[in-house]
């Protein structure tokens, strides 16, 4: 991981090429490493669990947030910015109200953030990026391994829960009535 100089914008860093590099800022610090290496299990377990959230979600009252896939863009904080991509997301419908129509990322903190695993992910840049959710006030962070068919839940002032494949996940009272089998997540 390279850092570059500090006080980037998420405008600046919105603004560089398009390089195949994957770039984040932390308290306005640049993060690069090469793209991640996607695979067909990394999409999967995706698809899988955004279409277990949005299922949860349709059940859920109006009014309700969404749920975002794809590596969205995600403003956690400002000045100095912090702005990362996540694989999958649960905003709740008060951050989207404070989304403008012009905006292609998310300024705000998601209820959920869903970070999977890849084969040349680095456990520094995945910490980073728990501590930067649950700093900014997401009330749970997902980390799903595809490989070892496991998922760790991190919440705010507590140990990480670490979920096998013949276990239950379970939204708690942030996601009331969320419950899948683990194993389902990794198809």
């Amino acid at each position: 991981m390279a850092t570059a100089a500090t006080g980037l914008t998420t405008e600046e860093l919105l603004a560089l090429p398009e390089n195949g590099t994957d770039r984040w800022l932390i308290r306005g610090e640049l993060r690069e490493r090469p793209m991640p290496t996607r695979n067909r299990f990394h999409s999967r377990t995706m698809t899988l669990v955004a279409t277990e959230l949005e299922l949860w979600l349709r059940q859920r009252p109006e009014p309700r947030g969404q749920v975002l896939t794809g590596d969205a863009g995600v403003r956690l904080r400002t000045d100095p910015d912090t702005t990362v991509g996540v694989d999958v997301a649960y905003v709740t419908a008060d951050v989207l109200a404070a989304q403008t129509r012009d905006s292609t990322i998310v300024t705000g903190v998601p209820l959920l953030a869903v970070e999977i695993l890849s084969p040349n992910d680095v456990l520094e840049d995945v910490n980073e990026k728990i501590d930067a959710y649950l700093g900014a006030g997401a009330r749970q962070v997902w980390v799903l391994d595809p490989h070892r068919r496991t998922a760790t839940v991190y919440r705010p002032g507590v140990e990480p829960e670490l979920f096998n494949a013949r276990q239950e996940l379970d939204g708690g009272a942030d996601l009331p009535g969320f419950r899948v089998a683990v194993a389902s997540l990794f198809g």
